[in-house]
């Protein structure tokens, strides 16, 4: 694991989540404490964090589906921005994915995610040559469906 980079536990998902939802991650259909917990619960993802003391500064949530690994809920507090966390939590993200056996990691960047996308560029990310597609299951403008 990274310097400083921790999975972190039930104990944090208040924690984290309220990260999530300073830095601009939440929707309201997602429901971030059930995405912090199915993590969790699954020996095929995880949330990385860092802290200041004892304080949640930052996390990203990673997964894999066996074949390749994705990064969700990159988030760093407006507090502990350019200080290099979110580097080492991307970093981190890669190496819990490569310790794994899987060689490929994606993630997805909102469209109006301008310095986000240049973030992710500056580590060595590109746009793939891919759509994505969706399709609700249920009605996202009902949390509970």
């Amino acid at each position: 694991m990274i310097e400083d980079v921790e999975e972190l536990t039930s104990v944090d998902r208040s924690a984290a989540t309220a990260l999530w939802a300073e830095a601009g991650l939440t929707r309201p259909w997602n429901s971030p404490g059930v995405d912090f917990d199915r993590a969790l619960a699954s020996p095929s993802s995880a949330v990385l964090g860092v802290k200041d003391q004892t304080t949640l500064v930052g996390t990203v949530m990673v997964g894999s589906d066996g074949h390749r690994g994705w990064i969700y809920y990159l988030a760093v507090a407006q507090r502990a921005r350019h200080s290099g966390r979110a580097t080492r939590l991307v970093r981190a993200a890669e190496v819990w994915l490569g310790e794994r056996g899987i060689d490929k990691v994606q993630l997805m960047v909102r469209g109006d995610g301008g310095p986000v996308r240049s973030f992710y560029e500056n580590l060595g990310y590109g746009e793939a040559d891919v759509v994505v597609l969706s399709r609700w299951l249920r009605d996202p403008a009902t949390p509970d469906g």
